[in-house]
């Protein structure tokens, strides 16, 4: 089993404790990864350029957190609607590579 699988076994089985599948709908889910980016994008609201690039001057944990929630909810949709995450970032992947080559 992948670190992925083990992941979404995890967080399938954490909802399941709770009977959490009845709000785990895919419109929820997708909800959801709005707010928790939302909440990523709020932590470098008013910085420039410059101090965003500066990790000393981050709150890395309140950052990590919420790239954690976001990378959660969207294993989370992947398992609800079947989708095999890294078969369709792949897919993705190559798709970008054609529709933006690299500089020669």
């Amino acid at each position: 089993m992948s670190e992925i699988e083990e992941l979404i076994c995890l967080i399938r089985e954490f909802a399941n404790r709770r009977d959490w599948e009845k709000f785990h709908t895919p419109k929820n889910l997708a909800m959801a990864i709005t707010r928790e980016a939302g909440e990523l994008a709020a932590e470098f609201q008013w910085l420039s350029t410059e101090e965003a690039s500066n990790i000393s001057n981050l709150p890395v944990e309140r950052i990590e957190l919420e790239i954690a929630d976001i990378a959660i909810y969207l294993l989370r949709i992947c398992d609800v609607l079947k989708v095999n995450f890294v078969e369709v970032v792949k897919r993705k992947m190559e798709l970008n590579e054609s529709r933006f080559p690299a500089p020669k």
